[in-house]
C-alpha cells in the first residue's frame, strides 16, 4: 500500500477510535452524565439482576463515600474517606475486570467538621476528561490527578466554608475552567479555577442577606448547570434561598430568583426555556423558572410552584415533555412541566438519595435499601422490573455501553449482560 494512503487511513482510524472513546455512550464524565441531566445513550444495559446474576464483578470500596463514579477510557474513578486515618482518597478501577489501578491519598483531614450520618467526607462526585480527573472534597480540598500515573498535578486547600454536615456540591468543567460551589453556614460563593493550574480565575459571593436566618438554613449542596440562554452560555447555580446565573468568563451575576429553601442537593434540569429546581428543605417545593432576562426576576420569572410532598435529595429527569422525580420517601412523581400539575405518584422504593437515570427508553431508580425499580416513562406508570441487592445506594450510578456501575454503601458493582 502507498505510504501516504496508509498514513491517511491510520489518521482516520485514530480519529474514529478517539471519537468512539469519547462518545457519550462510552463515558460518564461527571455527576448526571455526559449531558448533565441523567440521560444516557448507552445500549445493552440489563433490566434485571441480582447478587448472583448479571454481576460482572464487584469490588469492596474501603472507607466511606457517597460520590458517584465517573468513567473515561475504561477507568472508573470515585472518592472515599478513611475517617480512622483521617485521609481522603481517589480510587481508579479497571472497568473490564474490577481490579484497582490506583488508590491515592489526596488529602489529610486536618480539621474535621461535623458529618451527618446521611453524608460523608467524600460525597461530591469527581469530574473526568481524557488524561485528567478532578476530585473535590468541599472545604477539605480540591485536586487534579493524572489518570494514567495517578500523580497529583495540583491541589488546593484554601477554598473554605463551614459545611456543618459535610460537603455535597460536585465540581463541573466548562472550557478551561473547573467550577466549584461553596454554600456553607458562614459563607456562600462560587469559585472558578483554571483546570490546568488550579489557580483562581474568579470568586463571586452569593450576596444574600442572611442576618435574619439561622446558620443551618444558609447552606446548600447543589451542582450547577451550564446552558445557552439568549445566545450566550450561563452558569446557573441554585443555592440557599436563591438561584443565580453567572457569566462563565467573569463570574458576574446576570440574574437571580429568590425563594424559600435550604440544604438542597438536587441538580436542576433545563428544558422548555425553563429551569426546574427543587428548593430543598424548609420549603420543599419544585419550581419552574423562566430563563432569560437580567437582574432580580423573582416577581416575573416563576412560572409555577408545586408544594406537594416534593422534598428530594435526588435530581429530576425531563423526558419527552414530562418531568420525573423521586422524593426522599421513595415516591416517583410525574409532573406536567408546563403547569406543575401532578400526573401520577407511585412508590418505587424506600428512602432515596441517589438520582434516577434514563437509559434506552427506561427510567431506573435506586433506593437506600438496595432496590432498583425500572419503569417506562409516560402518563401512565408501567413498572418493568425490580432488582434487589444486599447493600443500599447513596451514590448515583454511572452508565456506559453495556454496563451500569452501581456504588453501594460498601461495594462498586458492574452490572452487565456479559463481562
Amino acid at each position: 500500500m502507498h505510504v501516504k494512503k496508509l498514513i491517511v487511513i491510520l489518521i482516520l482510524f485514530g480519529a474514529t477510535a478517539a471519537s468512539f472513546a469519547q462518545s457519550p455512550a462510552n463515558c460518564w464524565p461527571g455527576y448526571r452524565g455526559p449531558s448533565d441531566d441523567g440521560h444516557s445513550q448507552a445500549k445493552n444495559i440489563p433490566v434485571t439482576w441480582s447478587d448472583s446474576t448479571h454481576i460482572a464483578w464487584k469490588v469492596m470500596i474501603p472507607g466511606r463515600g457517597w460520590s458517584s463514579p465517573v468513567v473515561q477510557d475504561g477507568q472508573v474513578w470515585l472518592t472515599t474517606s478513611d475517617t480512622t486515618k483521617r485521609e481522603l482518597r481517589a480510587i481508579a478501577i479497571n472497568g473490564r475486570d474490577g481490579s484497582i489501578i490506583h488508590n491515592i491519598k489526596v488529602f489529610d483531614i486536618l480539621k474535621p467538621q461535623e458529618s451527618h450520618p446521611l453524608n460523608s467526607f467524600a460525597s461530591p462526585s469527581p469530574v473526568i476528561e481524557a488524561g485528567r480527573v478532578y476530585v473535590h472534597f468541599g472545604a477539605y480540598g480540591t485536586a487534579c490527578l493524572d489518570t494514567q500515573s495517578g500523580k497529583i498535578i495540583w491541589k488546593r486547600t484554601d477554598i473554605l466554608c463551614e459545611h456543618e454536615v459535610g460537603p455535597g456540591s460536585s465540581p463541573i468543567l466548562y472550557q478551561n475552567m473547573l467550577i466549584l460551589t461553596m454554600d456553607g453556614t458562614d459563607v456562600q460563593y462560587v469559585e472558578t479555577l483554571d483546570k490546568r493550574t488550579g489557580k483562581t480565575i474568579w470568586h463571586t459571593p452569593r450576596g444574600l442577606d442572611f442576618t435574619a436566618k439561622t446558620p443551618d438554613t444558609r447552606k446548600a449542596f447543589t451542582t450547577p448547570v451550564v446552558s445557552k440562554v439568549d445566545g450566550r452560555d450561563l452558569i446557573i447555580s441554585a443555592g440557599p434561598h436563591a438561584v443565580m446565573a453567572y457569566e462563565p468568563q467573569t463570574g458576574r451575576e446576570v440574574w437571580r430568583v429568590l425563594y424559600q429553601g435550604f440544604s438542597a442537593s438536587a441538580r436542576p434540569v433545563i428544558g422548555n426555556e425553563m429551569i426546574f429546581i427543587n428548593t430543598g428543605f424548609g420549603m420543599s417545593n419544585v419550581m419552574a423558572i423562566r430563563l432569560g432576562g437580567s437582574g432580580d426576576k423573582t416577581a416575573t420569572a416563576i412560572v409555577w410552584t408545586n408544594k406537594r410532598n416534593m422534598a428530594a435529595r435526588s435530581s429530576p429527569l425531563l423526558i419527552d415533555g414530562l418531568l420525573y422525580m423521586v422524593n426522599t420517601a421513595g415516591q416517583a412523581k410525574c409532573l406536567d412541566p408546563a403547569t406543575g400539575a401532578e400526573i401520577w405518584t407511585e412508590r418505587v422504593g424506600l428512602e432515596t438519595s441517589a438520582s434516577p437515570v434514563y437509559i434506552d427508553g427506561k427510567i431506573y431508580t435506586f433506593d437506600q435499601s438496595g432496590l432498583t425499580t425500572v419503569f417506562k416513562p409516560g402518563r401512565t406508570f408501567i413498572k418493568i422490573a425490580e432488582n434487589q441487592l444486599s447493600d443500599g445506594y447513596m451514590a448515583s450510578p454511572a452508565v456506559v455501553d453495556g454496563a451500569l456501575y452501581l456504588r453501594s454503601k460498601t461495594y462498586l458493582f458492574k452490572v452487565s449482560i456479559s463481562n
